[in-house]
């Protein structure tokens, strides 16, 4: 990877790693799912006035849309609303590098190597020794969500990569017209399933700290990092780009310690370092084998 795109890629890392505490504020005065409508919209609106529509098909935008965005974030809202802790919920999220490997082995006929393997496992037995730990500082429905959030990102990530096959393309105005596409279902599960009294209330007394908890999750960690994401993704293969994301959990383990005085438990710890192992092998591990080799 060229040092410039290396750059980027640690640039998302701190916005998304930040994203978390964000999320866990606003959820805090806003429903999940109404905030997900509001985040996206605020992400299409006023950018796409600026932006022309890349040229690529309709399924696109509504794949991305539906996948990375709709799924992926009504669960993740879900479930720090129901009690997931903001920095366990961004290293359990790390586990989608995994899942891509998955998709993109079985959709993109993406070859597998050893060292993935073995890293899958280690990360497999690190999410279930997190998960075992479940208690009042962890419900098990919230890491249950965070993992079906990650599944979506993974797929997202998927047809980020099909997109590349179809040439560059701008990926800021991609990701700004894909925007388009979450805020009505958003509306529509937020009507059903929170009720209407629950948006009313919460817009008539939207605070300062809820529009500023919005505006991050927009402008930063929707347009700045999904878009650069995004960019990443149609350079180089999946197997290559999704590892970065286990930078992703140092930043949001400290943020939710230093705001929130989240402290996980000795088995999240372990579960967490399994984790990362396995994520840190499937990123060096070619590397080291082939230099064991030699």
């Amino acid at each position: 990877m060229r040092p410039a795109d290396l750059a980027l890629a640690l640039i998302v890392v701190l916005v998304w790693g930040a994203n978390f505490v964000v999320i866990k504020a606003g959820v805090a005065e806003v429903p999940p799912l109404l905030l997900g409508a509001l985040r996206f919209m605020l992400a299409a609106f006023p950018a796409l006035l600026l932006l022309r529509p890349p040229r690529v098909p309709l399924r696109f935008y509504l794949a991305y849309g539906l996948t990375i965005s709709v799924g992926q974030f009504a669960f993740l809202f879900s479930a720090i609303h129901l009690g997931m802790p903001s920095g366990l919920a961004s290293l359990v999220l790390q586990s989608q590098a995994f899942f891509t490997l998955v998709f993109a082995a079985f959709w993109l006929k993406e070859g597998w190597h050893g060292h993935q393997l073995a890293g899958l496992a280690l990360a497999g037995g690190g999410l279930a020794l997190i998960a075992s730990a479940h208690g009042a500082s962890m419900p098990l429905v919230g890491f249950a969500l965070t993992v079906m959030a990650a599944l979506m990102w993974a797929a997202g990530n998927i047809v980020t990569r099909a997109l590349g096959r179809h040439g560059p393309i701008n990926q800021l105005a991609f990701v700004v017209w894909a925007s388009l596409v979450p805020p009505l279902p958003f509306l529509a599960l937020s009507y059903f399933i929170e009720g209407p009294a629950a948006i009313a209330a919460a817009l008539e007394n939207f605070s300062p700290r809820a529009a500023a908890a919005v505006a991050y999750l927009a402008w930063a960690a929707t347009l700045l990092g999904y878009g650069l994401w995004t960019r990443l993704f149609s350079r180089y293969p999946a197997n290559q780009v999704a590892p970065f994301s286990l930078l992703v959990p140092v930043v949001g383990l400290a943020a939710g310690w230093l705001v929130y005085d989240e402290r996980p438990q000795a088995s999240h710890f372990v579960g967490g370092a399994l984790l990362m192992c396995g994520l840190a092998f499937n990123l060096f591990g070619g590397k080291l084998l082939a230099r064991l080799r030699a």
